[in-house]
């Protein structure tokens, strides 16, 4: 039975706002979770679905990038999981009727949460130039026009080929492969906005831009570091993990300006303890950080164990590192003011983290954006990559380094070669096994990208997956970048904002989900993913696809190649259309660790990539040891009256994906545009709990970005810091406002204003 969408945009103008919960998942996550499949699937379809997600013989789950261990639960998801796997596997459905009725200037108008409840797009659609709606339009048109406009560019490099996370890895490889056969390293991704740092960063220190630890490590570790992560809402499944650990004996220190219920206490759904009792306890220490003040904090520990005797590991500083002398002057001479005016902490407070982690022989630490994406994001996450080189605490079994990827396969991408930068060495393979010698200028990354769209550089935008426009910094100049490309073509399972914000012409094209069968020339087929800890495993989808009309992304990248390529390609586009094995074969001679990829790939639950630092204790960096680095101490630097924002989801969100209008745990109900703020800084503001501001960023370009009408909301927030949702904040990140070296958005790190709204 086909279930039917809202046909009205909700009013939001009224969020309702109770205390924080003090624990995550349990019943309410259960029985919202079944609600939700219920609501988009029914029963039966929720039944067959929900129990193949994250099974060896299943579908991987379309949204995080949590890896699964051996061993399955019946029912292995999460509530966010399971909302995931509803939206794509729903049976509402957005026809050509749709467009016909819903002119693009209407559907502009829209909340992206009212654009994602209309399901599923099953047929290509077409936005002529001066045209007010999208219609229909056949497949071999669709490519005949893509391939008319990027023929017709000056250069390749007026054309951008973004990426989204959920792509398979045969996609992936497929996509970045036709990219450089064009003629162009143009290829942005969301890695551009997310975890950029981290890569550039452990690239440097370690020399792998990945984690070091396997999901066992955290169940030998004797001390887990969570920060500048919230898993009870990005991460769902990470909860269990910690839960184990806890089992084992492990201790667990918290760092995040915000107290999150997932952290405090975890009700296991998955067993009847966690669901009748209190729950696990999670967190032994609690440190509420000021925003950005991370490296400052990895800094005066790592001073203090220098000051420590026989607390440095100095066999492995020895025979293992490079860097040690400049690094420890440096830490030395660690200020213990500046140190308490970044953290925001009490020096009693750093030195109780110090006795837990010299109590550690086996210490992981793990971080997602609260770390990554702040000007001074790289050098944090060097310090953190210190504090575990100094006792030993890389290449050990229970220790190392964990940045928690969001999106499912956003790592994989990045291994198929979805990058602007690529290696000499992986240029090389592919020009070998190709034939073709690829472009060596390095393209464009998200944050470039977009001004060149500003500056009129770029004419054609191809985004395999994602929601560009919501997903991106400084939404009034992205959204004006965009309507000056000649073309915007998006592939897509649902709408969303980007696809009314255009070029000149428009093209949605729709293509399977992870969910679905995927049945080509050479019979059924098969995907493959990389998670977050650099396991690679199949997915089959078995669901009987949405539409008729729906291709699959390897599909679409391989007629998309030889309708623009043509003759002049001697790569086989229509043999790896009908046979992804082949794509492998073809992965397993360019990319290292994929050797015998089908082979590996069919044993139940896949295999893991090789890891030099963490296999061998090797570090493949310019020095041939791990890196030491020294830097100074930054923090963001706040003026007298003004506060710290950092953008974040809600609970009933993923990424720019909106499920719902609630954030349980934070106690939010039925609305996304509220502002949490300390008591006193409110006060000092003027702002009662429950008034209305409009939040205006202040950057040194001297111009004014403003979201108005947010309900505040007294929070225990860490003093001078502010919290809101993504992307309705995304218009305060001013597109200049980036991570040194990785050019990462810094959305954690806004400096705002707070002013009595009218909306009030």
């Amino acid at each position: 039975m086909k279930r039917k969408a809202p046909s009205d945009d909700p009013v939001q103008d009224a969020p309702q706002v109770a205390a924080p919960a003090r624990a995550a998942a349990g019943l309410p996550a259960v029985g919202h979770s079944l609600r939700m499949a219920r609501q988009q699937m029914g029963v039966k379809r929720t039944a067959l679905t929900l129990l193949r997600v994250n099974q060896k013989d299943g579908f991987d789950c379309p949204g995080c990038a949590w890896p699964e261990g051996d061993k399955r639960h019946t029912a292995e998801f999460c509530e966010n999981g399971a909302k995931a796997v509803a939206e794509e596997a729903t049976t509402r459905r957005v026809t050509r009727d749709f467009f016909a009725a819903h002119p693009v200037t209407d559907l502009a108008q829209r909340s992206g949460y009212w654009l994602g409840q209309q399901g599923r797009l099953t047929e290509p659609m077409h936005l002529p130039e001066g045209g007010e709606r999208y219609e229909p339009i056949s497949w071999d048109d669709a490519f005949a026009l893509l391939a008319e406009e990027l023929r017709a560019l000056a250069s390749p490099d007026e054309a951008v080929f973004y990426t989204s996370g959920r792509t398979s890895n045969e996609a992936a490889f497929l996509y970045q492969l036709f990219a450089r056969e064009f003629g162009t390293n143009n290829l942005p991704d969301c890695s551009n906005m997310c975890h950029e740092s981290s890569g550039s960063a452990l690239t440097e220190t370690l020399g792998v831009g990945k984690g070091s630890v396997l999901l066992e490590d955290l169940y030998k570790a004797d001390l887990i570091i969570v920060a500048g992560q919230n898993p009870g809402t990005n991460h769902p499944r990470m909860l269990s993990a910690l839960e184990k650990a806890k089992a084992g004996g492990a201790k667990i220190i918290t760092v995040n300006p915000l107290p999150e219920a997932g952290m405090e206490r975890f009700k296991n759904p998955q067993t009847a303890k966690g669901l009748a009792a209190g729950g696990t306890p999670l967190t032994d220490l609690f440190l509420q950080i000021r925003l950005g003040g991370d490296q400052a904090l990895f800094r005066a520990l790592n001073r203090m164990i220098l000051e420590r005797d026989g607390a440095v590991d100095a066999e492995f500083v020895r025979e293992h590192t490079h860097g040690f002398e400049e690094f420890a002057q440096t830490a030395r001479a660690t200020d213990w003011d500046a140190t308490l005016a970044a953290t925001g902490l009490e020096r009693a407070e750093i030195e109780r983290a110090l006795e837990l982690v010299l109590a550690s022989r086996r210490t992981v630490v793990c971080w997602a954006m609260g770390l990554t994406q702040h000007k001074h994001s790289v050098p944090t996450i060097r310090e953190v990559v210190n504090f575990l080189l100094l006792r030993g605490n890389i290449g050990r079994p229970g220790a190392g380094v964990c940045p928690v990827r969001g999106h499912s396969n956003v790592q994989g991408d990045r291994t198929m070669g979805i990058f602007e930068r690529p290696a000499p060495a992986f240029l090389d393979a592919l020009e070998k096994e190709f034939g073709f010698a690829p472009p060596r200028e390095h393209g464009y990354d998200v944050v470039r990208a977009i001004r060149a769209m500003r500056d009129g550089l770029v004419k054609v935008f191809f985004a395999m997956g994602g929601n560009f426009v919501a997903a991106s910094p400084d939404t009034q100049v992205t959204e004006a970048a965009m309507r000056r490309a000649r073309l915007t073509v998006h592939v897509s399972t649902k709408l969303n904002r980007s696809h009314c914000v255009t070029g000149a012409r428009a093209l949605i094209l729709p293509t399977l989900g992870r969910t679905e069968r995927d049945t080509q020339r050479g019979g059924d087929q098969f995907v493959t993913v990389e998670d977050s800890m650099g396991m690679v495993h199949a997915s089959r989808g078995r669901l009987e696809p949405a539409g008729e009309q729906l291709l699959s992304e390897p599909a679409i990248v391989a007629r998309l190649a030889r309708a623009v390529l043509g003759e002049a390609s001697s790569t086989p586009w229509a043999q790896f259309e009908g046979d992804y094995g082949l794509i492998r074969d073809r992965i397993a001679r360019v990319v290292p660790g994929f050797e015998d990829f089908n082979a590996k790939v069919a044993r139940p639950g896949g295999f893991a990539l090789p890891h030099a630092p963490r296999d061998e204790r090797r570090f493949p960096t310019a020095t041939g040891k791990a890196n030491f680095t020294a830097a100074p101490m930054e923090y963001p630097q706040v003026p007298q009256g003004r506060l710290l924002l950092q953008t974040l989801r809600s609970h009933d969100q993923y990424n720019t994906t909106v499920y719902g209008l609630d954030d349980r745990y934070r106690g939010i109900r039925n609305g996304r545009r509220v502002v949490l703020v300390h008591p006193e800084d409110a006060a000092a503001h003027g702002l009662a709990d429950g008034t209305y501001a409009d939040l205006t960023s202040e950057w040194s370009d001297g111009r004014e970005r403003i979201a108005r009408g947010f309900r505040v909301v007294h929070y225990p927030t860490a003093r001078g810091c502010a919290a809101a949702y993504y992307p309705e904040t995304n218009v305060l990140v001013p597109l200049d406002a980036t991570a040194d070296t990785s050019n990462t958005p810094a959305s954690k790190s806004i400096v705002i204003r707070l002013t009595p709204s009218e909306a009030d």
